[in-house]
């Protein structure tokens, strides 16, 4: 389907409205699917009897996974979305599912990495992702294809709104 544009090189008005009310649903399912992809990993955590951290912490535990990192990089790198980070961390530092330790040469930053502990919680949404990879596909929710795409689109709109926080147009 091709998109006629006006001379000054808008979608005409009906179009633009349409594309508009898609934006505002993709928007509100991104947030909807955040939300509830934390009350799936709360299910698995509390059917296990695991109740001790919460469904954020058991997420960064899964992206952390081997890698050590300080704390600033746990939002460059993107494991990390939340504003409270030192909180949680503390956390599961004190709980026994994460080691930390100052960093030699800039004795201001704390490294951290997983435990034995964190890395068994960690195993844990990897299996709870893997079946639900295993289900989408078997039940013909989405192919890879269809993945690769979303995935696709989802990147490209990352990417516009960082240039639009860097006031690059």
């Amino acid at each position: 389907m091709s998109v006629h544009r006006n001379l000054d090189g808008n979608l005409p008005m009906s179009q633009s409205a349409a594309f508009m009310v898609s934006y505002l649903d993709a928007l509100t399912l991104v947030e909807r699917l955040h939300r509830l992809l934390l009350d799936v990993i709360k299910d698995e955590f509390e059917r296990l009897g695991v109740l001790e951290i919460n469904p954020v912490q058991a997420l960064l535990l899964f992206n952390i996974a081997d890698n050590e990192v300080t704390a600033g990089e746990l939002k460059s790198r993107g494991y990390y979305q939340g504003s409270n980070v030192s909180y949680n961390l503390k956390k599961m530092v004190d709980l026994g599912y994460m080691h930390h330790q100052r960093c030699e040469i800039d004795r201001r930053s704390v490294r951290v990495r997983l435990t034995d502990k964190g890395r068994r919680t960690r195993e844990i949404v990897a299996r709870l992702f893997a079946t639900h990879a295993e289900g989408l596909i078997a039940r013909s929710v989405i192919d890879a294809g269809g993945m690769q795409d979303i995935v696709d689109s989802l990147r490209r709109i990352e990417r516009y709104w960082s240039d639009q926080i860097r006031y690059i147009y």
